[in-house]
Parts: structure tokens; C-alpha cells; sequence
């Protein structure tokens, strides 16, 4: 195959049609880069530069592969550069994954905060549900995960970031509706529970709530998002526990739901987790704490951890 250098000499001469200019380019001497060029030229098995004792023109086999040089070498100072990125901190590329339930309401906080304190820093985002994303962190494809905690998966620091209480959403005529007083969690027991489409931690949230204090949630309506538990909500199919990041996005005065708070409130705690062997696992740890930060200077309705 040919070799990096050989592609380098031959793609100087390309450009200046003249060994000595292009050897003085590259700094060597001009039999060592007409050696070169030889040697790609018996690799390749055919001739890539027409020689006279005035100029050097390029066949149409020596057109093709200056391209084709010119794209690889390109190609490899592309690789350099961005490794050599990554030895900065907070630089290069990040894959940040993030659950459905998270991601709508606390993510415009977080990407300016990104994008203002570690500019250098090359962020993407993948949105989905728990079992995916944590499969991807584990395989390599996601570098860090937003979610709930604790995950069980072995391999993975996890970084709690704030708790969250959950609230009971009822449809605006119901008779509970107009109560002020916190509510015991065993009214749960009366009422008929909607939930998330299976794979949803919150969903999974729920029924623990519901068993703990005895009763099933409905079984025959689920919803892909919580915009959609919430209208279903409002449409008198029944009550729900809405995470409280979610309601200034997801309730105002169209949607005809009212929200009660628990006296014991049931809830999650939310963190970014990755793995333990990664070589930026310190960053990681150090950007949980800019999470903190944002959240604290936000003055989120949360509890930090």
C-alpha cells in the first residue's frame, strides 16, 4: 500500500509541477522525493507524473490519485487536529444522552450554559428512553447520560444532581380540585392512574407509588410524552404524577388540569452518569458541578444533591 510519506511527495509535485520547489517544500532533498514518487509509481503500477527536461505534467492516472491524495492527507490532518483537541480540557466532541422527562425542561437551561462556559466543548444531544441511552453510554456511543438515578448498571459513576417531587394532576373539574391542603399519598387508592408508554423510568416511577399505597394504575390508557399524559389528563381519562421541572412547560391556562401537592411528596432523583474507565471521567465530574451551578442560579423548583 502507499505510505503516508509517499502520498505527501507525490501531492507536492502535483501542486508545483517542479521537484525542486516541491522538495524544497517539504524540507528533503530532491533524489529522496524523486525516490518516493517512484516508489508510488511501482505500487500503483503505472506512471503518474510525465517527465521532460523542461516540466512535469500529470497523466490522467496522476490526476486521479493527486485528488484522491489530497483528500486523504486532508483527512489526516482533520484526525490530528481533533486528537489533539481532546488533550485540551473540555474541548472536542461530547455525545450527551438525555431521558424524555428531563430533556424538554431542563435542557434550555443547560446548552447555554454549555455553549457560554466550555465553548470549546462540541455537544450533541440524543433524546430517549432509559434502556437506550444506557446501553449506549456502555457501548461508547454516548460519553455521559442524563436520567434517573440510581441506574444498577455496573461500570457507571453516577453524579446525582437535585430531587425532584412529583405532583398529583387531576382534571380541572375534579372534586379534589379545589383543595389547598397537602394530600395523604393513600388518596391515590380511589383514583384511576394514567401512565407512559412502557420504557419510561417514570412510568416505572408511578406503579411503585401506586403499589406502595396499595392500588394499580389504569391499564388500558398510556401516553408516548408527557404533553400527551397531561391531555389526557385534562380530558377526564384520569390523574397522573407530573414531575415538577414539567409543569410550567406543560400546564398553563389551556389546559384545563389542576395540581395538588403530597404532604409526603413521592419523587425521583435525576444525575449524569458515565463510565467509570473513561479518560474524561474527571471533566465529567467537573461539568455535574456546572449542572448544579445552572440549577442553583436558576432557582429551579428542586432539591440539589
Amino acid at each position: 500500500m502507499p505510505t503516508i510519506a509517499q502520498l505527501r511527495a507525490f501531492l507536492a509535485v502535483a501542486n508545483h509541477l517542479h521537484f525542486r520547489e516541491a522538495a524544497a517544500t517539504l524540507r528533503m532533498s530532491q533524489p529522496a522525493l524523486s525516490s518516493a514518487v517512484s516508489a508510488l509509481e511501482e505500487i500503483l503500477e503505472t506512471r503518474l507524473l510525465e517527465r521532460t527536461t523542461r516540466k512535469v505534467l500529470l497523466t490522467p492516472a496522476g490526476e486521479r490519485v493527486s485528488a484522491h491524495a489530497a483528500r486523504i492527507l486532508a483527512g489526516l490532518d482533520e484526525l490530528v487536529s481533533d486528537v489533539a483537541e481532546t488533550r485540551e480540557p473540555y474541548s472536542g466532541p461530547a455525545h450527551l444522552g438525555v431521558i424524555p422527562t428531563v430533556a424538554p425542561y431542563l435542557l434550555p437551561l443547560l446548552l447555554p450554559m454549555f455553549a457560554k462556559d466550555f465553548p470549546r466543548l462540541k455537544l450533541t444531544v440524543h433524546e430517549a428512553k432509559t434502556d437506550t441511552i444506557l446501553e449506549e453510554v456502555r457501548e461508547g456511543r454516548l460519553d455521559m447520560v442524563l436520567l434517573a438515578l440510581p441506574t444498577d448498571t455496573n461500570g457507571l459513576v453516577e453524579e446525582p444532581l437535585y430531587d425532584e417531587d412529583f405532583l398529583l394532576a387531576l382534571p380541572y373539574d375534579h372534586p379534589l380540585a379545589a383543595g389547598t391542603e397537602p394530600l395523604g399519598r393513600d388518596v391515590l387508592k380511589g383514583l384511576d392512574i394514567v401512565l407512559l408508554n412502557q420504557g419510561h423510568c417514570l412510568r416505572e416511577q408511578a406503579i411503585d407509588v401506586c403499589r406502595e399505597v396499595g392500588t394499580k394504575a389504569t391499564m388500558t390508557t398510556y401516553a408516548a410524552g408527557l404533553p400527551t399524559l397531561v391531555q389526557l389528563v385534562a380530558g377526564g381519562l384520569g390523574v397522573t404524577l407530573l414531575p415538577e421541572l414539567a409543569v410550567p412547560v406543560e400546564t398553563g391556562k389551556r389546559v384545563r388540569i389542576a395540581l395538588r401537592r403530597f404532604a409526603r411528596p413521592p419523587g425521583r432523583r435525576i444525575g449524569l452518569a458515565y463510565r467509570a474507565t473513561s479518560p474524561r471521567a474527571g471533566e465529567y465530574a467537573r461539568l455535574a458541578d456546572a449542572v448544579r451551578s445552572a440549577i442553583r442560579a436558576r432557582r429551579l423548583p428542586v432539591r440539589l444533591v
